[in-house]
């Protein structure tokens, strides 16, 4: 009776596995018939080159039943492939069936290494319907087996990871449009991109499924970046040695001199201090010279000479500390060449900017401006990219509803806060400064002469101190996203190993937003495009005023109101509705061009002529200030959060889109003169707190090198994240820390050691040498 069982349980298994077949092919039938003017892969697949720019219409199966959801989604499959294979087959090449062959035997036997190998290779999981577009399985897994191939338990062959584009098209009801996912496959490295689109195309699970499944790029291990044969990366590599060696040449130089006044005051201060005391009575500061110090003192007739601490261009110092110099005095006493090597002293340069006092021609309120602008400014970027490698992006289209999330969405106020500062700071400082030197003197010419010899100064002095570390970044951002477009499981965020070896000198000249934002190389580089345009019109008003001071401010009202008419058309004319569409739908029409962002640079320049023509000195009554705090809190909060849940027609869009800009920088204006002028309370003493100044002062590197710490924690990991409240706040701060870290080792190699160097040159330093 028993074998009688077993031999009918053995003829049921047969039956069963011959209908199966019977079905199988029945429904490759159907697949084959030319029911399209096209020609078909089997099994519901269609091949696109890796380069290929125009994409063919999905193959649209013939509709059948579903089964499951695993079923319809179900791309590659090891174990299916392994029970269809038949060794050899023609249209793979010679090594690699060999290969496949050998690893789909053993995966058959259950081999742990064919398994691992199996379990690496991407699939779909779960949460399609939650965004899920990541099928990339492991390819940490998959390269780890790889490297144990001398052990017993590892294949035979080289691994490879191969990740595939595929664009499916599920049931309308289903899916209503089409779908692309990122596959991972672990295969043999002897595998080629065709031979990845064949073993594709068998691993299909079932035909009866109604879905199509293109194959829209494959990227093979074969197609790799070698760093060392980039020409950009030994630029890189000899330029950072060369300012490296500076570094160090310049910070043991200083530290020697240190060394050598610590000796000399130690020496002459007892003489100097009873030099110094007065032979009367009573009590009064006196200043001390000694040698680069500045020794601060208070005579009493009772305590002697009280010691104040050290006074130099870096603040007042503890004497315990003895490291303070008077960095201008000594460098003025130095040649040429000691000075030029002092720019890079990194005691000097960081003691510049951890400095907790502001000169007197600075407005403080500005670094706490600029320090929180530039935190909103790395939330935005950091949300906006990590939502685009999760494993839940549908989760976006939640969070985007809640009422904090406006908080991001209108992270653009952000670049204009710092377009307001540009253009408060150039205009403050061009008139205070003109008000104290005589620019016909300093430039030894008069009229226009002078005028040209003052814009081409101006011109010259901003382009050397942004340029320089603007252009090592941009190297960077070039080799680390050539490495990262052949080298990561994800697609690149941007086509900057293209652009920016064909185009960065658009943003060397900074009229990279003049042309397409397809071919723009660093997109966050357009902030600073603009704010360079709008510095080469503002500093053309400045000057103008000097002498046509109406003039000037007719132009800038003309400026002014043009920008606000063009904008309004750009978005009229393109049905942009700020209440509903992404900020950055039309990026390439509205955001990054100049024309329709130069209202708040305008508001800055004004704000920095009034704050000079009252010296800072406003009086207003308790009412005013009151109501003009009340108007400016409401007028921020509500370009902020005002849109939410609501729908604006063709008309007032275009006007939001046109004016929303300006009233923001018109509300920081309020900001900065309240606070300039004693009417600031407690938000003057938060945005003047000096642990801010350090922030501030590398705000610039900041802005250049976050993008890159962003991409660099996406791009190396090889499956997507899951997103919530928490890993999002986490990642932000971890976002924030490390970006400054790096912004201010860039500060102290390029910028900082730039702006002493510029100052070397400048003409009033260059007179007070002779």
């Amino acid at each position: 009776m028993k074998s009688l069982a077993v031999a009918l349980l053995l003829s049921a298994v047969g039956i069963i596995s011959t209908a199966s077949n019977v079905t199988v092919g029945e429904q490759q039938d159907v697949l084959d018939a030319p029911e399209h003017n096209a020609t078909f892969s089997p099994r519901g697949m269609k091949s696109a080159d890796w380069n290929s720019d125009e994409m063919t219409a999905p193959l649209a199966n013939p509709a059948g039943g579903i089964r499951s959801l695993e079923n319809l989604l179900e791309v590659f499959n090891p174990q299916r492939l392994a029970r269809q294979w038949d060794y050899p087959r023609d249209n793979l090449t010679k090594g690699c069936g060999a290969h496949v062959n050998h690893y789909l035997t053993h995966l058959h036997k259950a081999e742990l290494w064919a398994l691992k190998m199996a379990d690496a290779s991407g699939r779909y999981t779960s949460s399609f319907f939650w965004g899920n577009n990541y099928w990339t399985g492991s390819e940490s897994l998959c390269y780890q087996l790889d490297s144990n191939a001398t052990q017993t338990d590892a294949p035979p062959f080289r691994l490879g990871f191969y990740t595939v584009r595929l664009q499916i098209s599920l049931p309308h009801d289903i899916a209503p449009n089409d779908r692309w996912i990122l596959l991972g496959l672990c295969l043999p490295l002897s595998c080629n991109k065709q031979d990845v689109r064949q073993l594709l195309e068998l691993s299909v699970r079932d035909e009866t499924e109604p879905q199509s499944i293109q194959i829209v790029k494959v990227r093979s291990p074969h197609d790799s970046y070698i760093m060392w044969q980039d020409r950009t990366f030994w630029i890189l590599f000899a330029v950072s040695v060369l300012v490296f060696g500076f570094m160090a040449l310049g910070t043991v130089y200083d530290l020697y001199l240190v060394h050598q006044n610590r000796h000399f005051f130690s020496e002459n201060y007892t003489y100097e201090i009873t030099r110094a005391l007065p032979p009367h009575l009573g009590e009064r500061s006196i200043k001390l010279a000694v040698d680069n110090f500045m020794q601060t003192a208070t005579s009493s007739p009772t305590e002697g000479v009280i010691n104040h601490g050290l006074e130099g261009s870096l603040g007042t110092l503890n004497e315990s500390i003895n490291t303070a110099s008077n960095d201008s005095d000594t460098s003025e006493k130095q040649g040429l060449v000691s000075q030029i090597i002092l720019a890079f002293s990194v005691r000097r340069n960081v003691l510049t900017i951890c400095d907790q006092s502001v000169g007197s021609d600075t407005i403080p309120t500005i670094h706490g401006l600029r320090s929180i602008s530039m935190g909103w400014v790395i939330l935005g970027h950091t949300c906006i990219v990590i939502f685009k490698y999760s494993d839940n992006m549908e989760y976006r289209n939640i969070v985007e509803k809640e009422f904090l999330f406006q908080t991001i969405n209108n992270g653009a106020y952000s670049v204009d806060t710092f377009f307001f500062i540009s253009g408060l700071l150039v205009s403050f400082l061009y008139f205070r400064t003109v008000a104290k030197i005589d620019m016909k003197q300093l430039t030894r010419s008069t009229g226009f002469q002078s005028s040209a010899l003052q814009y081409l100064g101006l011109m010259v002095y901003r382009y050397g101190r942004l340029t320089v570390p603007y252009l090592f970044v941009l190297g960077i951002v070039e080799v680390t996203m050539k490495w990262f477009y052949y080298n990561s499981v994800f697609e690149s965020p941007t086509a900057d190993h293209v652009s920016c070896p064909n185009y960065w000198w658009r943003n060397a000249l900074y009229i990279n937003t003049l042309f397409p934002v397809k071919d723009m190389c660093m997109l966050w580089s357009w902030y600073l495009a603009d704010d360079t345009q709008f510095y080469v019109l503002g500093c053309a008003l400045l000057i103008l005023a000097i002498s046509y001071f109406r003039a000037a401010a007719a132009l800038t009202i003309i400026f002014l109101i043009s920008s606000w008419c063009t904008t309004a058309f750009i978005a009229y004319d393109n049905r942009h509705n700020p209440s509903v569409d992404d900020p950055l739908a039309v990026f390439d029409k509205i955001y990054d061009k100049p024309w329709t962002r130069l209202g708040p640079y305008l508001i800055g320049m004004i704000v920095g002529w009034i704050l000079y023509k009252t010296d800072c000195k406003i009086k207003m009554s308790k009412v005013a200030v009151v109501l003009g705090w009340s108007l400016c809190i409401g007028c921020l909060l509500a370009l902020v959060y005002g849109l939410y849940n609501t729908k604006l027609e063709h008309v007032p869009a275009a006007a939001y889109s046109s004016l929303s800009h300006s009233v923001w920088a018109i509300g920081l204006s309020w900001i900065v003169i309240a606070c300039s002028t004693g009417h600031g309370g407690y938000v003057n003493k938060l945005l003047s707190a000096s642990f801010l100044y350090p922030f501030s002062r590398v705000t610039y590197c900041a802005y250049l090198v976050h993008p890159i710490m962003i991409r660099l924690m996406v791009m190396r990991l090889d499956s997507p994240m899951h997103l919530s409240l928490e890993t999002i706040t986490i990642i932000f701060f971890g976002q924030v820390t490390a970006s400054y870290i790096l912004s201010f080792i860039v500060s102290l190699a390029f910028e900082a050691p730039m702006v002493s160097l510029l100052k070397i040159v400048a003409p009033e330093r260059r007179k007070k040498s002779q």
